[in-house]
């Protein structure tokens, strides 16, 4: 399977740095952190007689929001995608709505469909609104009530050897453990299984390339340097060691699970944010990096376990009113040639986001045709150029595009997926174009 280009502009963007033998090192995308709203503690709890439950109805669904409609209400402008379409109409499924939830046009809308990185879109949807905007990842070092050190991380994929020079000279400041002597300290690293590092069906040949790079907890540089690195922890021991013995000082690291629990009276001596949540949900989106989706999708769920991430998303799509049938989540980031989409599901998805309290930060994580990201090369001195904000897919015989399309009708929320067609970029230009076209498809 060949490269995705998306993931080599992303990870090009990174100036990795060369240094010695044991690192490579790259700089980190922003130094923005934004800290998430304190926590006020709630008040003791007060004695009270128990009462009968009450049998509550159940939460009704949002009112006002629009539904994506199941009857095609444009005919003009679905003839004209099943022209652009052609012969080839089978292997492609297309779905165009607007802002009222009309669905103007669909072409094979509920046949599932491999979508390669549309995938992300449920993603970082499903971040969004459970994290919220000022959401950050974060890096912590602990030290234990025996005077043990602990690094925990929530896969920043922009951890890098500046943060990691910050905890080995707090680390070397805050003692070893029990019995140590001065100067030299234990260090925990808590991480993922090497079973946990890749979605079992990603394809072995993608995981020796940067985009298909593992996943882990703590994670230098994305676990990424040209190509992926084959054993995260190990690189991280060796640069840890050799920062602090730069600083005069020395450390007994090991492995302990990420699952281990720390000890109630545990200290945290230090923290390192990411990226706020915009800059996460741009990696993911604008340049379609797989590791940050696959962090956001996990870390959106509440748990590292990928079986039950996905299991939390599926459910999150249900609750949300969307046409989910045929849909199958495997991974976050769409690089696992077993999950299936449906465009119906991406329009349906894409409107329902515009509406949502978030809807302007998600939209503006997406490139943009002619300017930005992986669309910067697309649609250049045409209508579209500045005008149709969307995600982009590609995997061998994976071709997809979806997102918010402006047209001189109002919004349009355009999905088009296509396994197995010949020339898919030209025939996604046409549809686009068929979709901005005025006069087609006028508001009621």
């Amino acid at each position: 399977m060949s490269q995705p280009s998306s993931q080599r502009l992303s990870l090009s963007q990174r100036s990795v740095l060369a240094l010695t033998a044991f690192s490579f090192l790259a700089a980190p995308l922003s130094a923005v952190a934004q800290q998430r709203p304190a926590v006020l503690a709630a008040p003791p709890p007060v004695a009270l007689q128990p009462v009968p439950a009450l049998s509550l109805p159940a939460t009704p669904q949002p009112v006002g929001l629009p539904r994506l409609q199941t009857q095609v209400s444009c005919p003009a402008l679905q003839q004209r995608l099943l022209a652009a379409l052609g012969g080839e109409r089978s292997v492609w499924s297309v779905s165009v709505a607007d802002s009222s939830g009309r669905l103007l046009a669909d072409v094979n809308g509920t046949q599932p469909r491999i979508p390669a990185s549309n995938q992300k879109l449920i993603s970082t949807a499903f971040a969004l609104d459970r994290l919220g905007p000022d959401y950050h990842l974060s890096t912590r070092l602990w030290r234990l009530p025996d005077g043990t050190l602990r690094l925990t991380g929530e896969g920043d994929p922009d951890l890098a050897v500046p943060q990691l020079q910050r905890f080995a000279k707090l680390a070397l400041g805050s003692g070893g453990g029990p019995g140590e002597s001065s100067g030299l300290v234990t260090l925990q690293l808590a991480e993922e299984p090497a079973q946990a590092w890749w979605p079992r069906g990603w394809n072995p040949a993608d995981r020796a390339y940067a985009y298909g790079a593992p996943i882990t907890r703590l994670a230098v540089t994305s676990n990424a340097i040209h190509d992926a690195v084959a054993n995260p922890p190990a690189r991280l021991q060796a640069l840890l060691q050799k920062l602090m013995v730069q600083q005069g000082g020395k450390a007994r690291l090991a492995l302990v699970s990420a699952t281990t629990p720390l000890p109630a009276d545990a200290v945290l001596l230090h923290e390192e944010a990411s990226l706020p949540m915009y800059g996460l949900l741009s990696l993911a989106n604008t340049e379609s990096h797989n590791f940050t989706a696959e962090v956001l999708l996990r870390q959106a769920s509440g748990t590292w376990d990928l079986d039950q991430a996905r299991q939390a998303a599926t459910l999150w799509l249900t609750e949300q009113g969307l046409p989910t049938e045929g849909l199958r989540v495997v991974d976050g980031s769409g690089l696992d040639r077993a999950n299936r989409l449906t465009s119906r599901l991406l329009a349906a998805l894409l409107l329902r986001m515009d509406q949502h309290p978030y809807g302007r930060q998600y939209v503006a994580s997406m490139a943009i045709a002619g300017q930005r990201g992986t669309l910067r090369n697309l649609y250049v001195g045409t209508p579209l150029q500045g005008h149709f904000h969307g995600k982009t897919g590609t995997i061998s015989g994976v071709r997809s595009i979806s997102g918010v399309l402006d047209s001189p009708d109002g919004t349009r929320y355009v999905s088009a997926i296509s396994n197995g067609a010949s020339a898919p970029n030209t025939t996604i230009g046409q549809v686009l174009r068929q979709a901005q076209t005025a006069g087609l498809c006028p508001a009621v």
